[in-house]
């Protein structure tokens, strides 16, 4: 299993230079070269969500990105580290994990940013899991590989 990790400070900027980070390394792990767009699309919308919430929340840390090539499967998780109440059943778009749940007075979502987020992920990507908890949150998306056609 190859790892990369990915840290940069919550600057909008920063968000292209992740995105062609995950599509380079997609690419090496195989994913089929029709959707390397979706991947682009989605880890750009997860990075810029997760600076979103770093910045309306005032939270200094990295916005964390890990790219994980496994057997049959890419993997991309993005993190941040705005603490939220928990994990909702689902929002509007299906997918589990929106913060709709959290205290107001502790949380701020960037005027509805974090449901808009995660429903153009959703519309991205198949296997889409979102977590968040009082150490923040996490989005994992997982697209399917064909190691005969990773780069050497």
């Amino acid at each position: 299993m190859a790892t990369v990790e990915l840290r940069f400070s919550a600057q909008p900027e920063h968000v292209r230079t992740a995105r062609l980070v995950a599509a380079a390394v997609a690419r090496r792990a195989g994913v089929d070269e029709a959707v390397l767009d979706e991947v682009r699309l989605a880890v750009g919308e997860a990075c810029s969500r997760a600076v979103g919430l770093h910045r309306s929340n005032h939270v200094a840390s990295p916005i964390r990105v890990m790219l994980t090539e496994e057997e049959k499967t890419f993997s991309i998780e993005v993190g941040d580290e705005v603490p939220g109440a928990g994990v909702a059943a689902a929002d509007a778009a299906g997918v589990p994990g929106s913060r709709e749940s959290a205290p107001a007075e502790e949380f701020d979502d960037a005027e509805g940013e974090d449901e808009m987020g995660l429903a153009v992920i959703a519309g991205l990507v198949d296997d889409v899991e979102v977590s968040a908890g009082e150490a923040g949150g996490v989005i994992r998306m997982t697209w399917p590989t064909n190691p005969a056609a990773a780069l050497p």
